[in-house]
């Protein structure tokens, strides 16, 4: 008779392994043969202590990712990927990174690594992560999370077909004051308007002015103003309201292709109206806010939120504005603002579920529809489209 038992060793560092060992009986003897490694590429890790990670990308936003990361203990930095060995090198020694890539498919299938965040190139995300996926790899990846529907799509069969974990680095939506913002959206009344702004002078427009050919202008990249810094506004509408009924944009492009700043109004069934403002190419002040018929809540900013105020309403002013008391109602803030869409990704692969509740893939792919219709009605094309 043959019996098979499985065991689970756990490393010192790297989560838990499976192996199967085979006992075989030759008279008095036991004879046992183990077989390591047995552990399918794509099972979920519910109970490593540590997740080791990835990373695709060498800019300035891994920077602030590795930065946030010591703050969470169970994010175990392992590999970066990058095209040439030399940056590898360079960025590995800077971060302290013991291993090492330039082939993207090689780093997918090393059993080194858990997960892969990834923040290439916009029309890099899909590709890279699919790439990654299918080697039973868990995806953070930056926003947005594709060039286009089309491309999200794909990702979420991939990310379904293979059992992992994928979701958008959209960082506002996993804060504090966020959910500060959905605990106490009741608190407006029947929903009127959503106002959102997020402008932001590039530091890359002096160099395209100068006719310097520049990344973040360059539409073959996925690349523009609604995708780099529209997003931040669309995002969180999507994930508190869901799907506009309507779209009208409006915006202006340079000569590359790419849209450079917008203004875009939403129509929803019941009732409520939204506005996003956004720009490359110039600087705003202007705070969220979400208007309802008993009040409204404020936002100072709505890519990094940290304050957040309630003004109670629904009573005649008689010209004299809102006559309620600013509350302030913020969440106390103590951690890196990256910190939290690292913990809860972490968290969603710890616990075997393959999307977030807030992230969703839903929300994703419903805030890259809306996108697609704003490059549609200014003209902007992507090859990837």
């Amino acid at each position: 008779m043959v019996l098979m038992y499985f065991i689970i060793v756990q490393p010192l560092f790297s989560g838990y392994d499976l192996y199967l060992v085979t006992p075989t009986f030759e008279g008095n003897n036991t004879k046992l043969t183990i077989f390591a490694n047995s552990k399918p590429n794509n099972m979920i890790e519910t109970k490593s202590p540590h997740i080791r990670f990835g990373i695709v990308g060498t800019n300035f936003i891994t920077d602030w990712i590795i930065a946030a990361s010591k703050q969470e203990t169970r994010f175990e930095l392992v590999a970066i990927y990058s095209r040439t060995q030399e940056t590898a090198d360079a960025y590995a020694a800077k971060h302290n990174i013991p291993h090492t890539f330039t082939s993207l498919e090689e780093m997918a299938k090393s059993p080194l690594i858990d997960a892969v965040y990834i923040a290439s190139p916009n029309f890099l995300h899909a590709e890279q992560s699919i790439l990654c996926m299918q080697h039973g790899k868990h995806v953070l990846c930056e926003k947005p999370l594709a060039s286009n529907a089309k491309e999200a799509n794909q990702m979420i069969e991939v990310a379904r077909q293979y059992n992992v974990t994928l979701m958008e680095a959209m960082k506002p939506t996993l804060t504090p004051n966020f959910g500060v913002v959905r605990d106490n959206l009741h608190r407006v009344g029947k929903l009127r308007h959503y106002f959102s702004s997020y402008c932001q002078y590039s530091s890359r427009y002096e160099k395209y002015k100068a006719g310097i050919p520049v990344n973040a202008f360059d539409p073959s990249l996925s690349n523009g103003s609604v995708m780099d810094i529209g997003v931040y506004t669309i995002y969180p509408m999507v994930a508190l309201f869901g799907k506009p009924a309507k779209i009208k944009a409006l915006g202006v492009k340079l000569e590359t292709g790419a849209d450079v700043f917008g203004t875009v109004g939403f129509e929803y069934e019941n009732g409520m109206n939204a506005t996003v403002l956004y720009s490359k190419v110039s600087d705003s002040i202007l705070p969220t806010e979400i208007q309802g018929e008993s009040g409204n809540l404020l936002l100072d900013r709505i890519n990094l939120i940290k304050k957040v105020t309630y003004i109670g309403g629904g009573q005649a002013s008689m010209g004299k504005g809102m006559q309620s008391e600013p509350e302030d109602i913020s969440a106390e803030v103590d951690r890196d603002e990256y910190y939290y869409e690292l913990k809860h990704f972490i968290d969603l692969v710890l616990a075997g579920k393959p999307e977030s509740d807030i992230n969703s893939h839903q929300n994703s792919l419903i805030t890259l529809e809306i996108m697609d219709e704003i490059r549609r009605q200014l003209g902007v094309v992507f090859p990837a489209d």
